[in-house]
């Protein structure tokens, strides 16, 4: 089970089935669950629920609870990975981001409008947030600002260059 912790629980279903030489559809029918379900769900694009874990552990002969458990620990992972990839949101005002929902931007992927957006509009908490997060050589070449310009009063203990 350890092995599989974070990886969604189609894909380790789909493997399952391919190994036991099982179809989709046809398992999908015996659960009486329709196949566009199961196969939704074997590309990951879908969660399990806890009828249909048991529906599937009991036709698997798994454990009670183990496509759930899987489930579970997928969530979980994804949940830790949006903390870990984003700036602490409780230091930036959500007005700073008025045309977007904070909670749905990439921060590794718009990392150049979030620097932009925070350096034209922030203030100085906001600004050392994300000077913290994306670090101080990445917010120079996206401002283009290769000087000693962005010295904050709080960060004044910190070494720029």
């Amino acid at each position: 089970m350890d092995k599989y912790k974070g990886i969604h629980p189609g894909i380790v279903l789909e493997r399952e089935l391919k190994k036991r030489k099982l179809k989709k559809a046809p398992f999908a029918i015996s659960l009486k669950e329709y196949p566009q379900t199961l196969n939704e769900i074997t590309k990951g694009r879908r969660g399990i629920t806890p009828a249909l874990s048991l529906k599937i552990d009991k036709a698997l002969e798994f454990e009670e609870g183990t496509m759930l458990v899987l489930q579970a620990y997928y969530e979980i992972g994804k949940e830790k990975l949006k903390l870990e990839n984003r700036p602490n949101l409780s230091l930036l005002r959500n007005a700073l981001f008025w045309d977007t929902d904070i909670e749905k931007i990439n921060w590794s992927k718009q990392f150049k409008s979030v620097i932009k957006r925070v350096f034209e509009r922030g203030n100085e908490g906001e600004k050392s947030e994300i000077i913290r997060f994306y670090g101080i050589e990445k917010v120079k070449e996206v401002t283009g600002d290769n000087d000693q310009k962005i010295s904050l009063k709080i960060l004044d203990h910190v070494k720029t260059s």
